[in-house]
């Protein structure tokens, strides 16, 4: 292989909602850039992660979680300025649904090659379904490939990962080598904040819950100071948010200190504030 010759593209992540997505971009990339929880629907929008390695470029999108009354399918796959070369459809251990079959019929119009990924394998507890359950999506499509994988642990995140960068094209570079992300470092920490909110709040409020930096600022100690506000839509939410004798919010800003310092890299002053909002 020339060391001239680069090879990039785009690879989109599409399935159900809490199939393990962003766990699996997260473990792609290398670094948490995309937040995650049990609570289906946490991604809201796509999130964009780029990995490069040696001779190759992997821009890879996570797509929001597809649910069964989901209509602009197409829309929410691939936006214009997105042009996939590879696919990456996940599934939830060995279930496959009408909602898959919905999903694989859609993407197959757009001819791109797909590799199916089996996610969640620690979770299968009689692993001599596997087998039977991998050559019966075989006859559904022909897949580039099907890899069963465990994004929690990284179990066959390295196939997988071989696996894409054996298959883009030759091309430039898009991104600077050591880009991670196309999104801000505001974007990112909001995204942590609201992960941290959604996990300790269950299904006590919505997910569609809001954060915004209002200030970011580096101090002459060098310390990134950031004050974030939580918009909720009323002041019974307000009240959830806060939790017993502040119990919710200390919470959320002692995870959420502890991931944006390991994300920066840097010591932070993290202020959180709640304002109400209409709805």
């Amino acid at each position: 292989m020339k060391k001239d010759i680069t090879y990039c593209g785009y690879i989109g992540i599409v399935g159900r909602t809490n199939v393990g997505k962003s766990s699996i971009l997260n473990q792609l990339i290398g670094r948490k850039i995309s937040i995650t929880s049990h609570k289906s629907g946490t991604t809201q929008k796509n999130i964009v992660g780029i990995h490069t390695i040696k001779q190759h470029q992997c821009i890879y999108i996570d797509t929001p979680g597809i649910e069964i009354d989901r209509k602009n399918l197409e829309k929410n796959l691939f936006q214009n300025k997105y042009c996939m070369q590879l696919i990456i459809f996940v599934i939830n251990k060995t279930k496959w649904l009408q909602l898959e079959d919905i999903i694989l019929q859609k993407i197959k119009k757009f001819f791109i090659p797909i590799i199916l990924i089996i996610n969640k394998i620690d979770h299968i507890k009689n692993k001599t379904q596997l087998l039977p359950f991998i050559n019966l999506i075989h006859k559904k499509h022909q897949f580039l490939s099907i890899i069963p994988i465990s994004a929690k642990t990284g179990k066959n995140i390295n196939i997988l990962s071989n696996t894409i960068s054996n298959n883009l094209p030759k091309s430039k570079y898009i991104f600077l080598q050591n880009n991670i992300t196309i999104h801000s470092k505001e974007f990112i920490i909001c995204e942590i904040i609201r992960e941290k909110l959604i996990r300790l709040l269950n299904q006590e409020i919505p997910y569609l819950i809001k954060v915004q930096i209002e200030r970011y600022w580096i101090n002459s100690c060098g310390i990134h100071c950031i004050y974030a506000i939580i918009l909720s839509q009323n002041i019974r939410q307000k009240k959830i948010i806060i939790g017993k004798n502040g119990n919710k919010i200390k919470k959320c800003y002692l995870l959420a200190k502890h991931d944006i310092q390991k994300y920066l890299n840097k010591k932070i002053i993290l202020t959180l504030n709640i304002k109400t909002v209409k709805a």
